[in-house]
């Protein structure tokens, strides 16, 4: 077996910004705190839920090193590395490397996309290259590029591939995938709405957006589960379905920044061209963050 980076929930963090929309540092070693103290079992910087799009080199190493010095090896830190430019994705890989984050999570290259064929050498380019474990991350509605079975079964063979963020939705090529790569990568759930149904494939945890409001809860839906209690872990699983499914009214991250700012956590706004949620849409979240007894 290879390297095991996390098993359990680690939370696609938000980058918090300031009402000018530059990075909230200090907010993100306060959040950070609230994660670990809430049972988060990873923290994982710089995702799409983090808005690596627009943030530019410079905070993008910024809020790695951030999060690497205050987590302080509390739990382990992934690093968001991905790029649809190859050379630029291993260079951010480097200075992550450098920067001591505990894995890399590469998004498959996204816009000008690329064949399967073209998957494999692009990820392995990176991975002949760094010591650092990688964890690929697959979400073709973002990206319009998706991981064919056959191809992570190619991936699977390189010793510093070791896990998948898997965001498809396509559970019957998930089982292929599991089925062809056995142990030789691990399996994370890239979407809130199917961490059962994917710890049921023999996935060993979730990469979580629902993690920011509950961090609890995503580790209990893992931990139950790991620990064999699978009607606790399906009922957490159901009980928050409503909230998850309001987390994604509109494009991440914004309701979940909505979410956390209505909470009281001031994470500030999204970049554009991100733009706020609607009344509508911010009712709902209100609504259903009561529902699970989030918000008084």
């Amino acid at each position: 077996m290879k390297r095991r980076v996390f098993t359990g929930s680690g939370v696609a963090i938000v980058t918090p910004m300031n009402s000018d929309g530059s990075v909230n540092y200090n907010k993100l070693k306060e959040l950070i705190d609230f994660q670990i103290e809430g049972g988060t079992d990873a923290i994982i910087v710089c995702g799409t839920t983090g808005e690596s799009a627009t943030l530019n080199h410079e905070e993008h190493v910024k809020v790695i090193e951030t999060a690497i010095i205050h987590v302080n090896g509390r739990v382990p830190v992934i690093a968001g590395t991905g790029s649809n430019d190859t050379n630029y994705a291993l260079e951010l890989s480097k200075e992550a490397e450098k920067l001591g984050a505990d894995a890399l999570l590469m998004v498959t290259p996204y816009y000008n996309k690329t064949s399967q064929e073209g998957l494999v050498k692009h990820y392995t380019y990176v991975a002949d290259r760094v010591n650092t474990p990688i964890i690929l991350y697959n979400v073709p509605s973002r990206t319009g590029t998706n991981i064919k079975p056959e191809t992570y079964a190619k991936l699977a063979e390189h010793p510093n591939i070791v896990a998948t963020k898997e965001a498809n939705g396509d559970l019957s090529a998930l089982a292929t995938t599991i089925h062809l790569c056995g142990d030789k990568l691990d399996v994370y759930s890239g979407n809130d709405d199917q961490i059962v149904p994917i710890l049921s494939l023999g996935g060993i945890g979730v990469i979580s957006v629902l993690a920011n409001v509950a961090p609890g809860v995503a580790h209990d839906i893992c931990q139950y589960y790991i620990d064999g209690d699978i009607e606790a872990s399906r009922k957490l699983q159901i009980d928050y379905i409503c909230l998850i499914n309001a987390l994604f009214c509109d494009v991440n991250p914004i309701p979940v920044k909505e979410a956390m700012n209505i909470l009281g956590f001031d994470v500030g706004p999204v970049r554009m061209p991100l733009v706020g949620l609607s009344e509508a849409n911010r009712n709902r979240l209100i609504n259903e963050l009561k529902a699970v007894n989030l918000l008084k």
